[in-house]
This record gives structure tokens, C-alpha cells and sequence, in this order.
């Protein structure tokens, strides 16, 4: 009896299209990507680079900008290398397993990120609705533990998608219409019924994602109603100011992840190439401007950074 034929049903390698309908552009394209993944590399680096090197920055926010630029430098890192690759060598192929892993780092990067922007909103209804209780609430050991669930929550979500995807028979399909690989993108490719797939990823994305978006909800309600319960002007402007950061932050990572959601789901009617963009857009612009945000809107950050760079002119003038 022969064998049975192995790639139709676990396909060796996977092909990315990269953009549908804008092939012709890549090149162009890859130039404002490869600059941004330059400056989330940069930026995210420098941010740990200050806060391994210098104990003032120990404090809890400080720490958790620490996870939030490792995030970054995991969900860009795990994605934007293979769109370049796409972009200017036109190397399209990927193996199963490495597109599997790359679906594995990339969705675990945005889960724990997620629950990083969490925990930091917590921090900051610490710091204005219980000051007082602030430094012995947010303690190392607590900052540790928020670290090990970020990571592990990830890991325990992401973990049945391997085993959801390796199940399934591919019967010879195998090109994907994206930049990089992910959780749909690749169940879709599958010959077979993919209903579970498809409720397991709507169902943890609204628990993990969906549930994060809606505690940081709350919490930011808890802080207007602190907030605005100051007496003076000044101390409600000064209490608001300091939450600036942490909502840019939110919009810009959860504005495009979340359109990019629900458009793959129920936008049939979009273009593939919206699809794309939206999904590239969440990979590579928060990293980008999270460290730039800080840098600009936190004074101990910027205090250091502008003594850092004035430290390597006189070593460039001597």
C-alpha cells in the first residue's frame, strides 16, 4: 500500500502574498516600515537600557514601562523582520512549524502587552484614588507577579492554537494573503470545518483582550470620578495630565488591533488589502511611538534621556 502523501494534508511550507493588490508598491512600502521597526528597536532598547542602569527609575511605572517596551520589542520583532523579507528579497515561503511559531509569538506578545496596558491602568487608579497606599499596594514582588501572569496568560491561551491548527488537513492549500502568519489566517488555508477555531479565537480574544479593554474602562471611570472630586482646578488638571501617557498608549494599540479583529471576522465586504494594512498597523506603530509617547510625557524619562544624549556630546567633542 503506498504511503500516503504527507503536503496534502501537513503542507511543508506556507506562501505570503505580503499586500493583495499592492505587490507592485512592497518596495515603497517597506520604506516607512523598516524606518518605524528602526525606531521601535531604538526606542524600546534605550527605554530598558535607562531603567536596568539607573535605580531612580526603579518605581512602578517605570517597571511597568519595562514589560510594556519588552512587549513591544517581541510583537514587532516577531512580525516585521518577515514583512521586510517580503517587501524587498521576495522571500514568500515559510515552513508550517516556523509559521506556526511566528503565529505563536506574535499573538502571546499582544496578549501579554495587553496585560501590561491592564495593570497599568491599575497603577495609575492607585496613584490618584489611594496615594497614600500607593509604593505598599504596588510592591517588587507584586510588579514580579503581574510579570509572570502577563507572560504565562499568553502562554495558556495561545498554547491550544497549535494543537487547534496541527489537527486540521490543509489538502494542498497553502497560499495566505498576509504578511505574516496568524491564528485565522492559517485555519482558513485548512480543508475541514473550522468552527472551533474560529469560536476558541472570538471567545479568548473577548476574554483576554475584550475583558482588558473593559477593566481599564472601569478603571478610568473610577479616576474621573476621583479626579473630579478634587477641590482646586489645578489638582484635577495635574491628576488627569498624569493618565495622558497611558491613553495614548491604550488608542494606539487597541484602536487598530481591535478594527483589525472584527473586519477579518465580519468585514467580508473589505478589501484583503484594508485587512493587511490594519493588521501591520498594530504590530508596528505602538511599538514605534510608546517609547516616544513616554519619553515626551514622562519627566523623570525625559530628564534622563536629554542627560544621556548631553553626556555622549562632550564625549563626541572631546
Amino acid at each position: 500500500m503506498p504511503a500516503p502523501n504527507r503536503s496534502s494534508f501537513d503542507p511543508v511550507t506556507f506562501v505570503l502574498t505580503g499586500i493583495p493588490g499592492l505587490e507592485e508598491s512592497h518596495v515603497w512600502i517597506s520604506v516607512p516600515v523598516c524606518l518605524m521597526y528602526v525606531v521601535a528597536l531604538a526606542g524600546n532598547s534605550l527605554f530598558l537600557l535607562l531603567i536596568a542602569t539607573d535605580r531612580s527609575l526603579h518605581h512602578p511605572m517605570c517597571l511597568f514601562l519595562a514589560m510594556l517596551s519588552v512587549a513591544d520589542l517581541m510583537l514587532s520583532t516577531a512580525t516585521v523582520p518577515e514583512m521586510l523579507a517580503i517587501f524587498w528579497l521576495g522571500s514568500r515561503r515559510v515552513s508550517f512549524d516556523a509559521c506556526i511559531a511566528q503565529m505563536f509569538f506574535t499573538h502571546v506578545s499582544f496578549i501579554a502587552e495587553s496585560t501590561v496596558l491592564l495593570a497599568m491602568a491599575f497603577d495609575r487608579y492607585v496613584a490618584i484614588c489611594d496615594p497614600l497606599r500607593y509604593m505598599t499596594i504596588l510592591t517588587p514582588a507584586v510588579i514580579g507577579r503581574v510579570a509572570v501572569a502577563a507572560v504565562a496568560r499568553g502562554l495558556c491561551i495561545m498554547f491550544p492554537t497549535i494543537f487547534l491548527l496541527k489537527r486540521l488537513p490543509y489538502c494542498g492549500h497553502s497560499t495566505m494573503q498576509h504578511t505574516y502568519c496568524e491564528h485565522m489566517g492559517i485555519a482558513r488555508l485548512a480543508c475541514a470545518d473550522i468552527s472551533v477555531n474560529v469560536w476558541y479565537g472570538f471567545t479568548t480574544t473577548l476574554l483576554s483582550s475584550g475583558l482588558d479593554v473593559v477593566l481599564i474602562a472601569l478603571s478610568y471611570a473610577l479616576i474621573l470620578r476621583a479626579a473630579f472630586r478634587l477641590p482646586s482646578r489645578e489638582a484635577r488638571l495635574k491628576a488627569l495630565r498624569t493618565c495622558g501617557s497611558h491613553t495614548c498608549a491604550i488608542l494606539m494599540f487597541y484602536t487598530p488591533a481591535f478594527f483589525s479583529f472584527l473586519t477579518h471576522r465580519f468585514g467580508h465586504h473589505i478589501p484583503a488589502c484594508i485587512h493587511i494594512l490594519l493588521a501591520n498597523l498594530y504590530v508596528i506603530v505602538p511599538p514605534m511611538l510608546n517609547p516616544i509617547v513616554y519619553g515626551v510625557r514622562t519627566r523623570q524619562i525625559r530628564e534622563r534621556v536629554a542627560h544621556a544624549f548631553s553626556r555622549m556630546g562632550e564625549m563626541c567633542c572631546c
